[in-house]
């Protein structure tokens, strides 16, 4: 599933949303059309954009499990988690690896799995089912 995520940045994402919107005439910027294909696979349950700042938000999502509420409790959840782990490893790494940072999470539980991909301004999160 590793080689289902994109590698492109979150940043350029939000750039692109900001050109007009697309007509047919038009193709869609690339970072749309890879988080199209993304949430077209077959195991994945859906994407969170979401801001870094506070308090975190959602810039844009995809998928019935992101939907309202359970959407805003996801999205603090992985703010926090985020915030826990760079916190962890600045306390671990000390001076010696002075700015270093996350560049990607992978938690799995029984039932799913989060892929957490930090960008500088905003984090992108993939939920997928690994049993599919």
């Amino acid at each position: 599933m590793a080689s289902a995520v994109p590698s492109t940045s979150a940043t350029s994402l939000a750039l692109s949303q900001a050109a007009p919107a697309s007509t047919s005439a038009v193709p869609a910027p690339p970072e749309l059309e890879t988080l199209s294909l993304l949430s077209s696979h077959r195991s994945v349950l859906g994407y969170l954009i979401l801001s870094r700042g506070q308090p975190i938000s959602i810039i844009r999502h995809s998928g019935v499990v992101f939907e309202g509420e359970h959407g805003r409790k996801y999205a603090t959840a992985i703010g926090k988690m985020i915030e826990g782990v760079q916190s962890a490893l600045e306390e671990v790494s000390g001076e010696a690896n002075e700015g270093d940072e996350i560049r990607f999470m992978r938690i799995r539980t029984k039932r799913h799995e989060i892929m957490i991909s930090p960008d500088k301004r905003y984090l992108l999160a993939v939920l997928h089912d690994p049993a599919t």
